[in-house]
């Protein structure tokens, strides 16, 4: 009989050590570490179906040919956008989120619109009757797509051999068990083994693995961060329950970019793709309105234009508030600092709140102008105009900063019907004359924003 393995694992972060330690010195956190049984058997997980591995030699770059990635077309122009093109053969990504949020409901929304492919749903959470009702809400069917409500990786296994599938999906990750490992499912060593076990069999096999994986309190994905390590793709499917507007965001892809984004509107009959999410974002208002600025963003290649809501209070406390929605609290207090020092407006004795429309979050530098604009907006009791957007960043000293791809925020303001848009006189060489319907506003202050707008 083989002897069992044991170690201590910390359950923030993951990190292993051969015996129990107070303070964990990878994250440091107090008080996390827990025995887990780490192996007992060799695992043959696949046997009878791996493919024997070719021996590794070294190449001369000059050697190596450069091709493209095959890729899957997902039917779904998010998805595809934030995975860099397509799901890539032999990939293992990963798709985390909130309880509840749509994540289930978004994959296998994707799996029954791809009827070219064989597609395999492995739920560890629901059974076949409640994934069927789903299904039926969302009105797509075909006989390509295959269902299977089990734990147990071995079971699993034997069904893709099979069934044969191009494509696997996991709901998920966290509610799987391996026969190797005698801890409960959900354990950090499971978790840890079970994606190695679909790791293994997408590289050897060249079948796409998606799995769906929980997150924890503090919003990062639940289990040993080597999980994040192991796979090839981490997206992170986020929204406020009170919006129906859901963000799918690319935090690691090795085969595409990181910073892409992808919104989807939530209904009973499941997701829709939001093409022209600059429209969803943009409160629908008749006049002007006091404490409310526009201002142009880029997520990744897409440009967005948000609206920065602001409003500013006599304290009833001692000290004064400062709360944001959507956007960094320690930003603002640099904003409201400069807004202090520059333009001689003092806001000691004000509450001050920023909120990003559409439950939005934005860490884009170049809405800075904007923030300050809709601060000194809700302050003097002073409207902007409904025509106008801003776009730059805000330095220390008041100047306006220059910002990258400006055309393209231009463009979306113009195609909307904006009909001005300040910028920094840094990115104004060669626009003078490229924009007709909308007027390009050069600035290189902040003082000078604030006459240009409020006179």
């Amino acid at each position: 009989m083989a002897k069992v393995k044991k170690a201590y694992f910390c359950s923030s972060c993951g990190a292993q050590s051969p015996k129990w330690i107070g303070k964990c010195p990878t994250c440091n956190e107090w008080n996390t570490y827990e025995e887990e049984v780490i192996q007992t058997k060799t695992p043959t997980y696949s046997k009878g179906n791996e493919k024997t591995l070719r021996t590794a030699k070294a190449k001369r770059f000059s050697e190596i040919n450069a091709e493209k990635e095959e890729r899957f077309d997902l039917l779904d122009m998010e998805l595809n956008r934030v995975l860099g093109g397509g799901l890539v053969k032999g990939s293992v990504s990963l798709v985390g989120g909130e309880p509840g949020i749509g994540k289930s409901t978004l994959l296998l929304q994707m799996a029954l619109k791809c009827k070219q492919y064989k597609i395999l749903y492995v739920s560890g959470e629901e059974s076949e009757t409640q994934i069927k009702m789903r299904a039926d809400r969302i009105g797509i069917t075909h006989d390509n797509c295959f269902l299977l409500s089990e734990t147990n990786t071995s079971s699993i296994f034997q069904q893709v051999n099979e069934v044969q599938p191009q494509i696997i999906i996991i709901d998920s990750i966290q509610t799987l068990q391996t026969d190797h490992i005698d801890s409960s499912a959900g354990s950090i060593s499971q978790i840890r083994e079970t994606a190695s076990e679909f790791q293994k069999y997408a590289k050897l096999n060249n079948v796409p693995v998606i799995l769906i994986g929980h997150i924890n309190k503090d919003g990062n994905i639940a289990g040993p961060k080597i999980l994040e390590h192991m796979v090839d793709t981490v997206v992170q499917f986020e929204g406020d329950r009170h919006y129906g507007y859901r963000i799918l965001r690319s935090i690691k892809n090795r085969f595409g970019s990181t910073s892409e984004l992808g919104i989807y509107e939530m209904f009973s009959g499941g997701l829709r793709e939001v093409s022209n999410p600059s429209e969803i974002l943009l409160s629908k208002r008749e006049g002007d309105v006091v404490g409310v600025a526009i201002a142009a963003t880029v997520e990744g290649l897409r440009p967005l234009l948000i609206e920065v809501q602001a409003l500013v209070t006599t304290t009833a406390y001692g000290n004064p508030q400062r709360s944001a929605t959507g956007f960094d609290l320690r930003r603002l207090n640099m904003l409201i600092a400069i807004i202090e020092k520059k333009c001689g407006i003092r806001l000691g004795n004000k509450d001050v709140f920023i909120n990003i429309a559409g439950g939005f979050k934005v860490d884009d530098p170049a809405i800075d102008m904007a923030v300050i604009a809709a601060i000194l907006s809700s302050s003097e009791e002073i409207p902007i105009a409904k025509t106008v957007c801003l776009s730059s960043e805000v330095g220390l000293t008041g100047e306006i900063r220059a910002i990258n791809r400006i055309e393209q925020r231009i463009s979306e303001a113009e195609k909307l019907g904006f009909e001005e848009i300040i910028i920094s006189h840094h990115n104004y060489q060669g626009l003078e004359s490229k924009y007709k319907k909308i007027k390009v506003v050069p600035t290189e202050k902040i003082e000078n924003v604030l006459r240009h707008l409020f006179a």
